[in-house]
């Protein structure tokens, strides 16, 4: 058993302590944010993540997982520290390092003895050196080793993720400190790479999420030109899937991704290659599908509905993804923001986002079911898949609606199915 303090109770912090403690270490979770660790300390999670409340409750009760506002309730006497804290987009689509430089700052100044600083924030190659540099600042009498241990978790399915990985990678300069960390997840008997330096490892990580972002941008612009010759962009993903050497994953068209990982890491990445004097023509591509995206939805709606003032839009799901409440970089915000502009009347339902929606557009008319959203709409547009909207009763649906106008943003549904009901079906690259 280790003894390791979590810096940050975000998604990607809280998620790791509560499952490094289930793994048997005694963990301590640092939030400068005293209100957030109030609630942890009474059971209570911030945000959305299927299973994590039980997790959290069954290693809080057999004392494997604590809570602190402060930093030396929890890093003293720890064998890793642990940075997991927010790294939002910059102005010019950089990295913002400054929490992870604070928490940093605040680690060192808090160390007793030597230690292991784990980056597990996503954070753009050299970060481990700015790291480094702030923790001999601010503490020269301790040494500190710096590691880099990306994170790999989906929302909606980071328990999962973190106790059944595809891989787990770890760099540093010290070869054995990276050992040491890579032993954190010994109990998952996963694939470890550790990488000869750390910035390999910090590599790693944004190559993974740009090429995942990639493969959506990819698809939608083969649905763009599937929809003009006749093709269904559905049934070509699956054809492309079946080739072993492609893969099915991320190659389902939509109306784009979002999310708080892919759009900002796309953008760092872009970012560092700038740095460079290297100028990232697909990088750049892929950003600009995705943008474009959102707004066909606008199009559709435009050419459906003729006229956008006045009409009545209905909104099936507001979370960037299913199984979360994370409005981050979220679709429907763009949608919804440019439709309410227009002078439509939004209407929205969400199973777990709603009350974070509020936050960010107070001028949508939320409703208790997708029913509700389809009463007197003119057109209803799936906007995140979950799936309760994959059983809905559509022909109920049907009579619910002024105008019949179904906008399937994320292929779920059969478009014959939905023309025999009445519906006008417009789906992202099939007819």
């Amino acid at each position: 058993m280790s003894k390791v303090a979590v810096i940050g109770a975000g998604y990607v912090g809280l998620v790791t302590g509560a499952c490094l403690a289930d793994l048997g270490n005694d963990v301590t979770v640092v939030d400068v944010n005293e209100e957030k660790v109030a609630l942890l300390r009474r059971r209570q999670i911030p945000f959305y993540e299927p299973g994590l409340a039980e997790l959290v409750e069954r290693n809080a009760r057999a004392g494997r997982l604590t809570f602190t506002a402060s930093y030396a309730d929890a890093v003293p006497g720890a064998e890793f520290a642990i940075i997991a804290v927010s790294t939002p987009e910059g102005e010019g689509g950089e990295a913002d390092l400054s929490y992870v430089e604070a928490a940093a700052a605040s680690i060192a100044g808090a160390m007793d003895g030597p230690l292991i600083v784990v980056n597990k924030s996503t954070v753009p190659p050299l970060t481990g050196d700015k790291v480094s540099e702030v923790l001999k600042k601010h503490n020269a009498q301790h040494p500190a080793t710096v590691v880099s241990n990306p994170e790999f978790l989906r929302e909606g399915s980071a328990i999962q993720d973190f106790m059944h990985p595809d891989r787990i990678v770890v760099g540093s300069n010290d070869r054995e400190a990276a050992e040491r960390v890579a032993g954190l997840y010994a109990p998952l008997q996963a694939p470890v790479l550790v990488t000869p330096n750390i910035y390999t490892s910090e590599m790693v990580k944004y190559a993974s999420n740009a090429f995942l972002a990639a493969r959506i941008s990819f698809i939608n612009e083969i649905a763009w030109i599937s929809e003009r010759v006749g093709a269904d962009a559905k049934l070509v993903a699956e054809g492309m899937g079946l080739d072993r050497r492609i893969g099915s994953a991320y190659l389902d068209a939509g109306i784009g991704y979002g999310g708080s990982c892919f759009p900002k890491d796309v953008a760092a990445l872009a970012a560092v290659a700038e740095q460079f004097n290297y100028h990232p023509e697909l990088l750049h591509a892929v950003m600009d599908i995705n943008r474009d995206q959102r707004m066909l939805v606008i199009d559709i709606l435009r050419e459906a509905l003729e006229e956008l003032p006045g009409r009545v839009i209905g909104l099936l799901g507001l979370s960037f993804k299913p199984n979360t409440d994370d409005m981050r970089e979220a679709p429907s915000v763009d949608i919804a923001k440019v439709l309410l502009a227009a002078g439509a009347e939004v209407r929205a339902y969400d199973p777990a986002a709603i009350e974070r929606s509020k936050q960010l557009l107070p001028g949508v008319v939320y409703t208790n079911d997708a029913y509700e959203v389809a009463t007197g709409a003119d057109a209803v547009v799936l906007v995140t898949e979950w799936n309760e909207f994959r059983q809905l009763d559509m022909a109920r649906v049907r009579q619910l609606m002024r105008r019949p106008v179904i906008v399937d943003g994320r292929n779920i549904y059969d478009p014959a199915a939905l023309k025999g009901l009445g519906f006008t079906y417009r789906g992202i690259g099939r007819d």
